[in-house]
């Protein structure tokens, strides 16, 4: 399984949710008070901030199994864009944990974030 897992309606996400761009300047100082700027990447990098919310167990154990298989942010995934449907190929979680919290039965919520490799 190398796709992001859906829900059981086959949305990605729920709204409110976010994309946003990253960029990255990494600021060398010098003794003499002078400095030097540079990019950390080569592009902006893509994210999606994903919260889910009423999940059922199944669904909430599926992206935690999916989570754990790839690692945390270890592993790479596709993960389809839910804006544009653009497919990007080499995407991973932005961290190596989950914000998971089960409300009642068969009610939880997690949160996460979605980065893309592709730069």
């Amino acid at each position: 399984m190398n796709e992001f897992p859906t829900l059981k309606t086959g949305a990605v996400l729920q709204y409110p949710a976010g994309k946003r761009l990253e960029c990255a300047t990494r600021v060398t100082r010098f003794i003499d008070g002078s400095e030097q700027r540079f990019r950390d990447f080569a592009a902006p990098v893509q994210l999606w901030a994903i919260r889910l919310d009423l999940l059922t167990e199944q669904e909430m154990r599926r992206v935690q199994d999916f989570h754990e298989a790839k690692q945390g942010k270890y592993g790479s995934f596709s993960f389809v864009d839910p804006w544009d449907g653009t497919e990007y190929a080499n995407c991973s979680f932005a961290s190596d944990a989950l914000a998971l919290e089960y409300e009642e039965e068969a009610r939880g919520q997690m949160s996460l974030v979605i980065r893309n490799n592709e730069v």
